[in-house]
C-alpha cells in the first residue's frame, strides 16, 4: 500500500520555501535594478546580463571558471583512475594507501585553501624545498603572479579531491568479474588493450558519475579560490562564484550578482546534459 501524498507534503513545502522560492526571486532580480533595500524596483531587461558579457570582471570570471572546470574534469578523472588502477591490485599496503589518498577529501575546503596558501607563499615550503634542492630558478610567487595563480589553485583542488574520484572508480573496478580479465590475458591481450577493451567500457557508469561531479563542482568553485587568492591577482583567479559573493553580498549589487548566478545555472545545466549524453550509453544485458 502506497503512503498518502500528504505524508511528503511538509517536506515539499519546506523545500519550496527554502530552495524554490529564493531561486525564483533571485532569477527575477536579475532583470531588475533593485538596490537590495527598497520596497520597489524597476525592470532593467537584459542590461545586467550585458554587463556579465562585456565588463572585464564578468568576462574574466567566465573565462577562469570554464578553464578551471575543464582542467578539473580532465585531470581529476585521470588522476583518480590511475590511483584506482594502481590500488586495485594485491599490494599489501593498498588499504593504508587508499586511506591516505582519501583523507584530504574529508578536510574543509577553506582549511585546505589556507594550508596551500601558506605552502605557496614566496617564503613558503614549496619554494624552500626547491631552493634546498638547488632549483632556485623554479621558485615563484605562485599566488601573486597572474601566470601561475590559477594553476596553483587547480593543483590544490586536485590534491584534495582526486581521492574522491579514486573511490568511485575503485567501486567500479571491483565490480568487474575477474574471469573477463583472466580470459583476456589468456588470449594475449596486453595491459593497454585490456584497459580500453574491458575495463573502461565496464566502468562506464563510474566515468559518467565522476565526469558530472567534477564538472559541476569545478564550475561552482569558491572555497579554495577565496582562501588562497580572493580572486586575485588582477582577477587572474576570479570565478563566477567569487564575483557573485563580492558583487551581491559585499557591494550590494544584487541584480548583477543574480544575473551571474542565473548565467552559471544555465551553463551548468546545459553542460551537464551534454556531458551526460556524450558519455553515457546503454549497455546490453
Amino acid at each position: 500500500m502506497r503512503p498518502p501524498f500528504w505524508f511528503v507534503l511538509p517536506a515539499l513545502v519546506a523545500y519550496g520555501f527554502v530552495t524554490l522560492w529564493p531561486t525564483a526571486r533571485g532569477a527575477v532580480y536579475a532583470f531588475t535594478d533593485w538596490d537590495g533595500l527598497s520596497a520597489t524596483f524597476g525592470w532593467a531587461g537584459f542590461k545586467n546580463f550585458e554587463r556579465v558579457f562585456t565588463e572585464d570582471l564578468g568576462v574574466a570570471a567566465l573565462r577562469n571558471t570554464i578553464i578551471f572546470a575543464a582542467a578539473i574534469m580532465i585531470l581529476q578523472n585521470v588522476l583518480g583512475l590511475l590511483l584506482a588502477l594502481a590500488l586495485n591490485t594485491k599490494v599489501k599496503s593498498r588499504g593504508i594507501l587508499r586511506t591516505i589518498y582519501f583523507t584530504p577529501v574529508v578536510l574543509t575546503p577553506l582549511v585546505t585553501g589556507y594550508i596551500w596558501g601558506y605552502l605557496l607563499e614566496p617564503t613558503g615550503t614549496v619554494n624552500t624545498l626547491l631552493q634546498s634542492a638547488g632549483l632556485s630558478e623554479l621558485a615563484r610567487d605562485w599566488l601573486g603572479d597572474p601566470r601561475f595563480a590559477l594553476g596553483s589553485v587547480i593543483v590544490a583542488y586536485l590534491w584534495q579531491f582526486s581521492g574522491l574520484s579514486m573511490v568511485i572508480y575503485l567501486a567500479g573496478l571491483q565490480a568487474i568479474p575477474p574471469e573477463l580479465t583472466e580470459a583476456a590475458v589468456i588470449d594475449g591481450a596486453g595491459p593497454v588493450r585490456r584497459l580500453f577493451s574491458i575495463t573502461l567500457p565496464l566502468i562506464n557508469g563510474a566515468i559518467v558519475i565522476n565526469g558530472l561531479l567534477t564538472m559541476v563542482t569545478g564550475l561552482g568553485q569558491f572555497d579554495q579560490v577565496y582562501a588562497m587568492t580572493g580572486g586575485g591577482p588582477l582577477h587572474a583567479t576570479e570565478t563566477i562564484s567569487t564575483v557573485i559573493y563580492r558583487k551581491g553580498f559585499q557591494d550590494g549589487d544584487i541584480p548583477y550578482g543574480s544575473a551571474l548566478a542565473l548565467t552559471m545555472a544555465v551553463v551548468v545545466g546545459v553542460l551537464a546534459v551534454l556531458q551526460f549524453r556524450l558519455t553515457s550509453r546503454q549497455v546490453d544485458r
